[in-house]
């Protein structure tokens, strides 16, 4: 199912969500090779980008083939998040976005993130400059509420649609919840119900059953993937086959996942270095393990690999039938 969002037309309406220290430029590229339809970069501080914090550089990077690419800004600035995302449009992104979902302390504390929903009004100015400064389409990614006593995603939507902002993004949590328990997929209904630009759904979405089930229940125009895309991006894939044709595709074989983890790790590595790459493959190869026979063994073995070659060794330890070479 295609989505247009303002003038940008996707090959289908899943998106890969934001997620810090996660969804950078290697694994953002395997889930466009699997069938994402848009992918967001890490959130970005506009204020890093200002002052020229040496980081944000990388966290903007775009790959090859990446495209269509949502850049994900975060601020409370007015002035400044609509000069930088004015600055900024004419690089390689085709969305410009607005965080206002990020619930981490730090974040929060700073009045940026969730921390908006609860100033309707800054929110108000600040979207309406960055639709005002930007030509590319605007949009924002917010949540239920705060909390449980300040549920307001269908007000802050109505005026994100007021504002001129062309799609929005809704998590079924308040922030209070963090990632806990169940997404409320109900106020994405209620939102869905409340404007008529299109809606993407995010929450609690790990199959493609659950994509399905979305849809139906909501409304959503687009689904958006975040901890069930972790170690899976061939999640995308069998969403996209299920919503197409109601199969159900089967999960990777362990041979697969084997061949993605190297792949991933030296794509990483191109793109970071060796070391920072084994260092942060770590995290990748418990999520892609998760629930494998012996996988405790090899994430705690995964924490002594320090080259693409101990990588291969270990992954052909687990997966002796399948034996892997470093690609070239």
């Amino acid at each position: 199912m295609k989505l247009r969002i303002g003038n940008v037309e996707l090959d289908n309406n899943l998106i890969l969500a934001p997620m810090a220290g996660v969804t950078d430029m290697s694994l953002r590229q395997l889930c466009r090779e699997q069938g994402c339809g848009l992918l967001v970069t890490e959130m970005v501080s506009a204020k890093a980008i200002l002052y020229k914090n040496r980081n944000t550089k990388e966290l903007m990077a775009i790959g090859e083939g990446e495209r269509p690419v949502s850049l994900q800004l975060f601020g409370s600035d007015p002035e400044i998040v609509s000069d930088i995302a004015h600055q900024v449009e004419d690089g390689p992104y085709d969305i410009i976005d607005l965080n206002m979902g990020c619930p981490v302390p730090k974040i929060v504390g700073n009045g940026e993130g969730s921390a908006l929903m609860k100033n309707p009004k800054l929110v108000e100015e600040l979207l309406s400059a960055l639709v005002r400064k930007v030509h590319k389409p605007v949009t924002v990614k917010f949540r239920k509420g705060f909390n449980d006593t300040s549920v307001n995603a269908v007000e802050f939507a109505k005026m994100a649609e007021g504002s001129g902002v062309a799609a929005v993004a809704v998590h079924g949590r308040t922030r209070e919840q963090y990632y806990s328990g169940k997404a409320d997929w109900d106020i994405i209904r209620q939102v869905k119900e409340a404007v008529k630009i299109p809606v993407i759904g995010n929450g609690d979405i790990f199959t493609p059953q659950d994509a399905g089930r979305m849809m139906e229940e909501t409304g959503c125009d687009g689904i958006m993937v975040a901890r069930g895309a972790k170690g899976n991006p061939w999640i995308f894939r069998r969403i996209n086959h299920y919503l197409d044709t109601g199969e159900i595709l089967p999960g990777p074989s362990i041979e697969e996942i084997q061949a993605m983890i190297l792949r991933h790790g030296h794509m990483l590595a191109a793109y970071k270095g060796e070391q920072t790459a084994m260092r942060e493959m770590r995290g990748h190869v418990a999520w892609y393990t998760k629930g494998m026979p012996h996988s405790a063994a090899l994430r705690n073995e995964i924490n002594q690999v320090e080259t693409l070659k101990g990588l291969a060794g270990l992954l052909n330890q687990a997966v002796p039938s399948n034996p892997l070479s470093i690609p070239g």
